[in-house]
């Protein structure tokens, strides 16, 4: 069933709109937006969308083909506290976007997601869709920028997630056939077309069939480890620093790092060499994409995952499998974790004309080592998209 036939069946009405943002993915640039680094990354065209009309009385009605419990709030009276549900992002969407413009209008809605959730910000997705359609049915016409500013926050403030703007920032910018190519520092972006000269490609996801939430993870530890880490080095350097809670690796010159991480404790020492290798890789990535060439654009992404599992120190077994599988298998140009890594789902460019057998051999070999997840791993082909749209 589709948000709009639910739509349909619970009010008896065609929905006034369908709002859609694209889940995301990120082959190189993980784990670096809340530091302040650059990333690389598209909109796939797999997202959240979202079947609506206004409510005039001002009261917001949410129901989810993924979820059985139906949400209501005000507009203008969000609960203070998050409520630890699924509606918790929207609760937050809505009072981040209240405390800017005046709000009059809620809306019915019904919500859908086209894939299993987890690893590809589906977060983000649910928020930014539900954010431009209340925006929508209140005649208010946010920018990019404040679009993803507020969803962010949502995130950030409402449900307790130290995120950056990675996702958000996919969601609204990325152009179908285009690498988006985006600093977090000051949101200064590119788009890199495809060249013509490069290999055919399609994304594939592999869900590994084990769901994940960031708010109940250790993504906050690993960001507050590179906060620390930022926060020492400054200190050992004699830098000038100020708030622990504004303070980014991004500051700190990697030479600082060299001279200083032997006296780092091991962790934050880790976290820090992901981040500046990762800065690296990043530059390197767009610059591969920018002449065309898949394979090197590939092997920096595998390096990234690399990386994820040895310095940032995240996988679970079961997303560590589907990892080391891609990584000898033929017709797979690169790939990673999707995510924060802790569970969720692995990405992967690969060649379209070994589709079949890509596909075959990860779930083979995937399912011999985790048996009971028959039936619940599942992979998808998905293409690059355009970002958020009424």
């Amino acid at each position: 069933m589709t948000c709009e036939q639910k739509f349909r069946d619970t009010y008896r009405r065609e929905p006034e709109g369908l709002s859609f943002c694209p889940y995301r993915v990120c082959p190189i640039g993980a784990h670096v937006d809340h530091q302040l680094g650059k990333i690389t990354g598209f909109a796939i065209d797999k997202g959240i969308h979202i079947a609506y009309s206004p409510k005039q009385n001002g009261v917001i009605e949410l129901s989810s083909l993924q979820f059985g419990k139906r949400a209501q709030w005000h507009v203008r009276a969000v609960p203070e506290e998050k409520q630890n549900d699924w509606a918790d992002y929207l609760r937050g969407a809505t009072k981040e976007l209240y405390q800017a413009y005046p709000l009059r209008i809620g809306l019915s809605g019904v919500i859908e997601g086209s894939l299993p959730i987890g690893g590809l910000s589906s977060s983000a997705a649910v928020i930014i869709s539900f954010m431009k359609a209340l925006c929508q049915v209140n005649g208010l016409h946010l920018d990019d920028r404040e679009l993803i500013t507020m969803a962010k926050s949502a995130e950030n403030n409402y449900v307790g997630v130290s995120c950056g703007k990675l996702d958000q920032s996919c969601e609204v910018y990325s152009k179908k056939d285009h690498l988006l190519y985006l600093d977090t520092m000051d949101d200064s972006y590119e788009l890199i077309p495809t060249d013509p000269s490069m290999k055919p490609y399609e994304i594939a996801i592999f869900f590994s069939g084990v769901e994940r939430t960031l708010a109940g993870s250790k993504f906050n530890m690993r960001v507050d480890e590179c906060r620390s880490a930022a926060y020492a080095l400054k200190a050992y350097a004699g830098m000038e620093y100020g708030k622990f809670g504004e303070t980014h690796l991004r500051e700190v010159p990697y030479e600082v790092f060299l001279e200083f991480k032997d006296r780092l404790p091991e962790n934050w020492r880790k976290r820090a060499e992901h981040w500046y290798g990762e800065f690296d890789r990043v530059q390197k990535g767009a610059e591969a994409w920018r002449k065309g060439d898949l394979d090197e654009y590939g092997r920096l992404s595998f390096e990234s995952g690399h990386s994820s599992i040895v310095s940032w120190e995240t996988g679970s077994p079961e997303l560590k499998k589907i990892y080391e599988i891609m990584t000898r298998t033929d017709g797979i140009y690169g790939g990673r974790f999707s995510g924060a890594g802790f569970k969720g789902c692995c990405m992967a460019l690969i060649d379209p004309s070994y589709e079949e057998e890509i596909f075959k051999k990860v779930e083979d070999e995937y399912l011999a080592e985790f048996p009971a997840l028959r039936g619940k791993y599942s992979a998808y082909v998905c293409h690059s998209a355009d970002g958020v749209k009424i």
